[in-house]
């Protein structure tokens, strides 16, 4: 006959590697590291008067499209911005004009 004390329970274990995973997950979005592209889809309506604040994210190794994102003034919502419509070209192209003077 088999002793049964001498077996680990499965479930505990996979509990714990699961809270694992999700803590090293948070932590490293906590850091500043994302691990993947933050936009799925894009707004190419003119929403201009509307954003308090622009975030430019190059390309790099974990997304290959550089993305622009807005936080919008009232609501403090991040929205994706379609890097390719005109208005949003003008936005960057102030953005970029104004630190230099």
């Amino acid at each position: 006959m088999r002793n049964s004390s001498s077996k680990i329970p499965i479930s505990p274990l996979l509990v714990l590697l699961a809270l694992l995973t999700i803590t090293e997950g948070r932590s490293l979005r906590g850091l500043g590291m994302e691990l993947r592209c933050r936009c799925i889809q894009t707004e190419s309506r003119q929403i201009g008067r509307h954003i308090g604040m622009v975030e430019i994210i190059t390309a790099n190794s974990h997304c290959e499209e550089t993305e622009i994102i807005a936080t919008l003034k009232r609501t403090g919502q991040e929205v994706c911005l379609d890097a390719d419509a005109p208005w949003v070209k003008n936005v960057i192209e102030r953005m970029i004009s104004s630190r230099r003077h």
